[in-house]
């Protein structure tokens, strides 16, 4: 079958392996849509970050080169002797968190900070830029009937952005800021929205991601390169800064905007992955009582954010701005990410 392996920093090879079979704890899954995270593009570009290189994978037991993808869904076509609850022809998404199970973390059920913590498709395993993947049973999600396949594979990405506005403590009628407005930062739109902000204002660079954050929720949009955005956050919300800002960008530019935008007592969010240290001046924390919140993917709630796309309360797939074969992964996906703004969210077809 059909895979793209990551090899090494702008090394990806789409090659020909052997098709998996399941053991007994096992979902084999025919991917139906794999999208391309801005995790996987940070491995990309400046890999590797999760992907383990020289040693292997505690959990996966696995190294580079590994088949990536880790934003998939698709039709369970086999399952291990000793899997229940789930059949072949259901449809499912794949929550690809690995996690011990043993450690204090995993024990008190925060499995995304476990101390061995992984994912499949960045930590090693089968992921889903492949016609075919293979998880852990616990791994995988029915899907409704109604759901595409298109908004199935968008319920990872989706998740991060539900389980951070979750561990924001915002409440109904917050103001929020969100400072990058890539796929991660819309889908955080759209999920403030969804749990009641008052005013949602957007910090973004490009005039194409501007128009979409417009599009997906937010009520102001400002242009950073044009105005001081702190200055125009504080005019916006009379002159105290918002209940809660979202870091969605990863450059010391933007956390220090997030920072310097949100009010006294107000909580910074950081989600994203960083490639590279950044200077904090730790007296805009303490001279305000301001606290900073990090996140990493999420927890005990796909089966929530599986009905929130379902019902249409969060439109992720409208973030979908093309659509591949695993063939053109590297010149129409991850090249496509890197040199055009326009495109957000390309979801890979590996029958193609």
């Amino acid at each position: 079958m059909k895979a793209a392996l990551w090899y090494n920093t702008k090394d990806i090879r789409v090659e020909n392996i052997p098709e998996p079979s399941q053991e007994k704890d096992q979902v084999k899954i025919k991917v139906s849509y794999c999208g391309i995270c801005g995790s996987d593009l940070h491995e990309y570009l400046a890999g590797p970050i999760f992907i383990p290189v020289e040693e292997l994978h505690p959990i996966s037991k696995d190294k580079a080169p590994i088949v990536m993808g880790h934003e998939y869904a698709g039709e369970v076509v086999a399952i291990g002797e000793a899997v229940t609850g789930i059949e072949v022809g259901d449809r499912v998404c794949v929550e690809p968190i690995y996690s011990c199970g043993k450690c204090a973390s995993c024990k008190k059920g925060h499995y995304n900070v476990c101390e061995q913590l992984g994912f499949i498709g960045l930590s090693g395993g089968l992921g889903g830029f492949s016609e075919y993947s293979v998880v852990p049973s616990k791994m995988v999600h029915k899907i409704p009937e109604y759901m595409t396949w298109e908004q199935a594979a968008l319920v990872e990405p989706t998740a991060v952005a539900v389980h951070a506005v979750r561990q924001s403590d915002m409440r109904i009628g917050d103001s929020i800021a969100v400072i990058g407005t890539g796929p991660i930062g819309l889908l955080v739109i759209q999920a403030v929205k969804a749990a009641g902000a008052s005013q949602i204002i957007a910090v973004e660079v490009s005039p194409e991601r501007r128009e979409i954050a417009k599009q997906a929720g937010a009520h102001i949009v400002i242009d950073p390169i044009k105005v001081n955005p702190v200055q125009a956050i504080k005019e916006y919300t009379n002159g105290l800064g918002v209940d809660v800002a979202f870091e969605v960008a990863g450059i010391e530019a933007t956390i220090n905007t997030a920072i310097e935008s949100t009010k006294s007592e107000g909580n910074v969010v950081n989600i994203s992955i960083w490639e590279k240290p950044a200077s904090i001046p730790m007296n805009n924390f303490i001279l305000t009582e301001r606290k900073m919140t990090s996140i990493i993917a999420y927890r005990n709630i796909f089966p929530q954010v599986i009905q929130l796309i379902a019902n249409g309360q969060i439109q992720a797939s409208e973030l979908i701005t093309k659509k591949i074969s695993l063939d053109q992964i590297v010149s129409e996906g991850f090249e496509a990410l890197t040199k055009n703004k326009n495109q957000i969210k390309i979801l890979v077809d590996p029958s193609l």
